[in-house]
């Protein structure tokens, strides 16, 4: 059985961890399909959202380090093979599409900074989030160092990275992290609604929004700001949109 699960719902992708036995704790074999699934997201031209969720009661544990720990200390841990795409954007440069992210129970250290790199995430109020690298000896490598300060600010991201302190899914909702908090068993539906919206938009125009939002805090993305304008405007989903916008009628865009 696959420890990573996919499947195509029109243009989403839906990516699950599939070790519930384990908590979905993460060994390289998951590592290595959830690299690759965002791969398939990325390469897909048919799909343009991706839905991350966990099958089971938890999202994740974490990494399991019976697994990964000695490969981690003889530096062989391979997180993404040929073809894949690294999901938290720091070995491999960030999926282009954006990703729905459901949380259920446990979101320990790697599940956190998944949130992190998501897009939209909806938790279930019985979320528990971590960050305990500094309790294994090690720091967050998945983004959590970079990402939480911008999110939580420095002093509440200061609180739970130097201290390993859990935190809730309401804590995570004031600060940011998250979108909302829904009862469980309604995020992955939850999850979907708003990745079916996205998937509605003109995909070239969801993908050009994407990737200025992550540079906008560098002065090169000022001037970028009207060449990804000037490209949408040759786009043939531009002359649907307008039409849609005269027709009072929804448009159905092709991405391209």
């Amino acid at each position: 059985m696959s420890k990573v699960t996919t499947e195509k719902v029109g243009h989403v992708l839906k990516i699950g961890l599939n070790r519930p036995d384990k908590m979905n704790a993460a060994d390289e074999e998951l590592l290595h399909g959830l690299a690759v699934a965002y791969g398939e997201l990325e390469k897909d031209k048919e799909l343009r959202v991706g839905l991350l969720f966990a099958h089971g009661d938890h999202f994740t544990a974490g990494l399991d380090l019976f697994d990964v720990g000695p490969k981690m200390q003889s530096g062989k841990l391979q997180l993404v093979p040929e073809g894949g795409i690294d999901p938290w954007g720091i070995q491999t440069k960030q999926v282009s599409k954006p990703v729905v992210m459901a949380i259920r129970g446990t979101c320990f250290t790697l599940g956190v900074e998944l949130a992190l790199a998501s897009d939209i995430v909806i938790a279930a109020s019985d979320s528990k989030f971590g960050q305990l690298e500094v309790a294994r000896g090690i720091l967050p490598f998945g983004g959590g160092t970079i990402r939480l300060p911008k999110v939580a600010g420095h002093a509440k991201a200061m609180q739970y990275l130097l201290t390993g302190e859990t935190f809730s899914a309401q804590d995570a909702l004031q600060m940011g992290m998250i979108n909302e908090v829904v009862a469980p068993g309604e995020e992955i539906s939850r999850a979907m609604e708003f990745a079916q919206k996205i998937a509605a938009q003109a995909p070239l125009a969801v993908q050009a929004t994407l990737a200025s939002s992550r540079n906008s805090d560098t002065e090169n993305e000022k001037k970028q700001l009207f060449i990804r304008l000037n490209q949408l405007m040759s786009t043939k989903d531009v002359e649907r949109g307008m039409q849609a916008f005269i027709s009072k009628q929804p448009a159905q865009f092709e991405g391209n």
